[in-house]
């Protein structure tokens, strides 16, 4: 009988989605908590801004210098033992953030934790491109990816309520942040490995009909590729397009993770609210980014456009952050930072279903991916001690925030040459990078 796409895909994301979006939560606390815990930890062990900016940063080098070859791993044994080998890890090394003393605590353990989750975000958009075709992978994406501004969510009332325990047995409020967010990655590090289905042909909660279905559409965009598409492993990682998405992801990078890491810290500069009030009051712009994440990816989606959005998107950003530390209102800067927070999130989306027309399946996609987001969270480290360097310099973040917006603004404009033409699709509903 003739398999209903719509049900199908329903039914893919009702089963992969909840686990998938778990893990990514679980990812960015682990990641990110460090953002709350400096209002304390900064001062409990007498670190500078430029210590914490190192620090924050260094996670990055260790990730990247370890993503390509986790995402083959990945590849090769499939999603189900490697993602649960990544979650225990990180859950383990972000726990043990609790004994820092020094600096040399905090950059050890920074970089090793980034070793741990290397290869999770890219395995996570590989293990997806096995499941969801091109059609409604930018919609369902969306959803994944709102799983980063989630995370801030219900990091900051819950990083609120750790910060307020403090002296607890013993403990200050920094130590029980890293401890209460670090554990439960552990815990469904080894869930995940009984939930998660490799393929979907190995999938009994899918019909037989609905398994034969997935595999002639997935084998179909495959098919429809270019001839000049990357697909053998070392044309993946030569490839010119593949280094311009890069770096086009690095200039969003560096703007994502000055905000994730430095916003605890730019609200109670603004509001000169404690450090309670301002844990509370940061989950607002991650509110306000999950809804515009879900509206611009079902947008791109339906509209099968992806360039626009993205350059929209990064452009209004770019002007609200660049212009969010020259507010005299706290309430107006907090909104400028809502809105290039709201931007920067929602170019993630349409920009990830790019590499997926470029590369081929196995190798080359696995690489290619890791690749992309290898040097784009280099950016990671660039960012946050970029902004720690001209605070320290200037004493407030008014030259650092425009700075950043502006590499923003230009880098987005690399989508109309990585991804030329876009909006045209195969009878598959393949993004088609072909000339016309």
């Amino acid at each position: 009988m003739p398999v209903n796409a719509t049900s199908l895909y329903r039914k893919l994301a009702w089963r992969l989605l909840p686990p998938l979006y778990l893990i990514y939560i679980l990812a960015y606390l682990d990641r990110m908590n460090i953002g709350f815990a400096q209002l304390q930890m900064k001062e409990a062990l007498r670190f500078s801004d430029t210590v914490y900016g190192l620090g924050a940063g260094i996670f990055f080098i260790g990730y990247t210098l370890f993503e390509i070859p986790s995402n083959l791993i990945l590849e090769k044994v499939g999603a189900k033992i490697w993602l649960t080998r990544i979650m225990i890890t990180w859950g383990l090394i972000s726990s043990a953030m609790v004994f820092i003393e020094t600096p040399r605590d905090f950059y050890i353990l920074r970089f090793l934790l980034g070793i741990a989750e290397a290869g999770s975000f890219p395995g996570l958009i590989l293990y997806f491109s096995y499941w969801f075709p091109a059609p409604v992978r930018a919609k369902f994406g969306a959803v994944l990816i709102t799983a980063t501004a989630a995370s801030g969510l219900i990091g900051a009332p819950l990083a609120g309520l750790l910060l307020s325990v403090d002296g607890f047995m013993g403990w200050q409020g920094w130590q029980w942040l890293f401890l209460v967010e670090g554990i439960p990655s552990v815990v469904f590090g080894v869930v995940l490995y009984f939930w998660l289905t490799d393929r979907p042909a190995h999938a009994s909660w899918l019909s037989e009909e609905e398994k034969a279905w997935l595999e002639r559409t997935l084998a179909a965009e495959q098919k429809s590729a270019s001839h000049a598409h990357a697909s053998e492993l070392k044309q993946a990682l030569l490839h010119p397009k593949v280094w311009l998405l890069a770096l086009l992801y690095f200039a969003v990078v560096v703007n994502y993770y000055s905000i994730s890491l430095w916003l605890p810290q730019l609200i109670k500069s603004w509001s000169g609210l404690d450090n309670v009030r301002t844990a509370l009051l940061t989950g607002l712009p991650y509110l306000v980014t999950v809804i515009a994440m879900v509206v611009v990816g079902a947008h791109s989606d339906r509209t099968s456009e992806r360039r626009w959005h993205i350059v929209l998107c990064g452009w209004t950003a770019a002007a609200a952050f660049a212009l969010s530390p020259h507010l005299q209102s706290p309430v107006w800067a907090l909104i400028a930072i809502t809105v290039a927070a709201a931007g920067i999130w929602s170019i993630l989306a349409p920009f990830w279903t790019l590499p997926h027309a470029l590369l081929k399946d196995g190798a080359a996609r696995a690489s290619g991916l890791a690749l992309i987001n290898s040097v784009g969270n280099l950016g990671g480290f660039a960012g946050p001690y970029f902004v720690a360097w001209l605070k320290t310099a200037t004493g407030d973040f008014k030259t650092a925030l425009p700075i950043l917006a502006l590499i923003l603004a230009a880098g987005v404009l690399l989508v109309f040459v990585a991804a030329k033409p876009l909006s045209r699709r195969t009878d598959t509903g393949r993004i088609d990078l072909r000339r016309r």
